[in-house]
């Protein structure tokens, strides 16, 4: 799925789930959104682990989701790939394969921001 089509999709099956979802799934989303927001640790670092967890547990949305707010937060391709080295020491080699999705996001993404 590129760029474009996760943010859609995601929106749009967001909008769904708030909407008819029960109170417990609205509290949760709820603590989503706020773990990653500043506090001691700046967002931009909360995404970043945000990354390297997601990447470790093979989620390819959540990955694509990281990407795009690393990106939102300021991260560099360079503090991105310690991430993803981070994802490789702790997953092992198992991550490789969500690496190289996960590369081909980023790459589609910063090719949308000279858009």
């Amino acid at each position: 799925m590129n760029k474009n089509e996760f943010e859609t999709f995601r929106e749009e099956m967001n909008q769904k789930i708030l909407e008819k979802g029960t109170l417990n799934t609205k509290r949760f989303f709820s603590l989503d959104n706020s773990v990653y927001k500043k506090g001691a640790i700046p967002t931009k670092y909360k995404e970043l682990m945000g990354l390297a967890s997601s990447m470790v547990l093979r989620c390819e949305g959540c990955i694509s989701y990281h990407i795009n707010q690393c990106i939102k937060e300021g991260a560099t391709d360079e503090e991105i790939f310690e991430a993803f080295d981070i994802a490789l020491i702790i997953g092992g080699s198992i991550v490789i394969p969500h690496l190289r999705e996960a590369v081909k996001f980023l790459e589609e993404a910063r090719k949308s921001e000279e858009i």
